[in-house]
């Protein structure tokens, strides 16, 4: 049993751009899924698909911008969560990175969350 998969998740696709890798297959879940729609609306993944191999087995497949991620970090972990206001979001180096956080309008960017002025738990950030 993994008992943080959205770090399991980062480091994968951490460990395939850093590989130069153009795409990665990653065990899939709704909140992973949402991870990676925030990423292509941002536009740090060209495109991703989830692929349904059997009932038990979904897999995400995520295909790269060259050059578009540069790092990645987990914010929010099992053993201490991080719930911030939309005024308290932090900003990613002053701006030009993104944050990923969980509210309760789904899985959405720190620019969205402050223009719907929501909060939420944030789970990475990403530049």
């Amino acid at each position: 049993m993994m008992t943080d998969p959205i770090a399991d998740f980062l480091t994968r696709i951490r460990n395939a751009v850093r590989a130069g890798h153009e795409k990665v297959e990653i065990p899939a879940s709704r909140i992973k899924a949402g991870i990676c729609r925030v990423l292509k609306e941002e536009g740090y993944i060209r495109s991703f698909k989830v692929i349904v191999k059997s009932q038990s087995d979904m897999r995400l497949k995520i295909a790269f911008r060259e050059n578009a991620i540069v790092g990645l970090q987990r914010v929010s972990k099992p053993g201490l969560r991080r719930y911030r206001g939309y005024q308290k979001i932090p900003r990613v180096l002053s701006g030009l990175g993104t944050s990923v956080l969980s509210t309760s309008k789904g899985v959405i960017s720190s620019r969205k969350a402050r223009e719907m002025k929501v909060g939420g738990e944030v789970l990475c950030h990403v530049w």
